[in-house]
């Protein structure tokens, strides 16, 4: 089974941060093929200017490794722009993009900051979509 995700930010720094974690595998699965990532130009320059804060210490190739694998495996698709008032408004991008994919297949948002987007069945939790990944592959 194959699920298509846009990632927020930051789970990508929890992962980095600890990559024996919840976000960590939700990382591994992106990784090992099972989560085709989502993304516009915007989500990966978000991806490459945060990950490169000092306050991290992330090594250049590193961040090189994450970015590169999300862009070459992912799949690059510009979100129609929706109306919506966002408590972060950079947090839109992430999810237009969703909603644009979920016009043709299942697509999730995970993000560690669920409360930053409208409630709705697919805004999940890394741990919310572990727990999709783990119950659908049994």
């Amino acid at each position: 089974m194959k699920f298509f995700a846009v990632i927020d930010t930051n789970v990508i720094v929890s992962a980095m941060l600890k990559w024996n974690s919840v976000p960590g595998t939700v990382m591994n699965f992106v990784f090992a093929g099972t989560v085709t990532p989502i993304f516009d130009s915007r989500i990966l320059e978000e991806y490459r200017n945060v990950l490169n804060r000092p306050k991290f210490k992330f090594p250049e190739e590193l961040i090189d490794t994450v970015v590169n694998h999300i862009k070459n495996s992912g799949i690059l698709l510009n979100g129609e722009k929706l109306d919506l008032q966002l408590p972060d408004p950079d947090d839109l991008v992430f999810y237009e993009v969703t909603m644009e994919k979920r016009k043709t297949l299942e697509a999730y948002l995970v993000t560690g900051n669920i409360g930053h987007f409208p409630s709705k069945q697919f805004v999940l939790t890394p741990r919310e979509m572990l727990d999709i990944i783990i119950r659908e592959l049994a």
